[in-house]
C-alpha cells in the first residue's frame, strides 16, 4: 500500500471513530501523534485539549453525522470534503479538513467550515 493510501485510511478511521462511533477521545488516543498541531481557531492547541474539545462538541450534538464525500491524499497530507449535520434534516455545513500524517499518526490539522445555504448563485451544490 502506498503512503498516501495508508494516510487516507488513517484519517478516515479517525473520522469514523470520532464522529460516526462518537468516540473522539478514543480516536485521538489511537490516531493522533506526538507534537500534534491544531489550526482550528476554536480548538485548543494540544492533542489532549483538542480531544476534550471535540468530545464536548460531539456530546452537545448526539445526532450529528459526518458524511465524507471526497478524500484526496498527496505525500503526508490528506484532505477530506464532508457534510456535517448537527441535527437530522438540517442543511448542515460543508467542511474541508486537511491533516498531516506522520508514521501512521495525525500530527497536524486545519479545517474550513461553511454553512450550506438554501440556494447558491451558481445553482451548483456545495457538495
Amino acid at each position: 500500500m502506498t503512503e498516501p493510501q495508508h494516510n487516507k485510511e488513517v484519517v478516515l478511521a479517525f473520522l469514523r471513530l470520532a464522529f460516526t462511533e462518537k468516540r473522539p477521545a478514543d480516536a485521538f488516543a489511537e490516531y493522533v501523534g506526538d507534537g500534534y498541531v491544531q489550526h482550528n481557531p476554536h480548538a485548543p492547541a494540544s492533542a489532549e485539549a483538542s480531544a476534550r474539545y471535540l468530545a464536548g462538541f460531539v456530546a452537545r450534538f448526539p445526532e450529528l453525522t459526518l458524511d465524507v464525500r471526497r478524500v484526496i491524499a498527496e505525500g503526508d497530507l490528506v484532505c477530506t470534503h464532508s457534510l456535517l449535520r448537527l441535527t437530522p434534516g438540517s442543511r448542515g455545513s460543508a467542511i474541508a479538513d486537511v491533516m498531516r500524517v506522520r508514521d501512521g499518526r495525525i500530527v497536524e490539522h486545519w479545517d474550513v467550515v461553511q454553512e450550506v445555504p438554501e440556494t447558491t448563485a451558481s445553482g451548483n451544490p456545495m457538495l
